[in-house]
């Protein structure tokens, strides 16, 4: 059974930066896309950004030119590195495993990120 660990959480001050990481295991992980959602309170899930196996990526408009999405094939790990953040992407992030062929998808917990001053 597959399982993924978000970490890297936190509170930050607007304008700095965090990097979430979020391990994988239990999963053959070069075959999934992985991405990150978020969730702010009293909204719904919204996507942030995926990568394919093959380093393609894509992201949502607020927050590209801020964030970057990265994986280690090697570490089964994906990572989020968020810069400039602002209020608005205050949230709990969620890491994602989608089988490229679409035969099955795994969750993480959550990771909270607040930005504040």
């Amino acid at each position: 059974q597959g399982q993924l660990v978000e970490s890297g959480g936190g509170l930050v001050q607007p304008g700095g930066s965090l990097r979430l990481s979020c391990a994988a295991s239990g999963i053959i992980f070069n075959i999934y896309t992985m991405g990150w959602y978020r969730q702010a309170p009293g909204k719904p899930r919204e996507f942030v950004a995926r990568i394919t196996s093959g380093g393609s990526t894509k992201y949502q408009d607020s927050v590209m030119g801020r964030f970057t999405i990265s994986r280690d094939n090697a570490k089964n790990t994906v990572y989020l590195q968020m810069n400039s953040l602002k209020p608005e992407d205050t949230a709990v992030y969620y890491c994602k495993a989608d089988r490229m062929d679409g035969r099955g998808n795994y969750w993480g917990q959550g990771t909270q990120v607040t930005v504040s001053s």
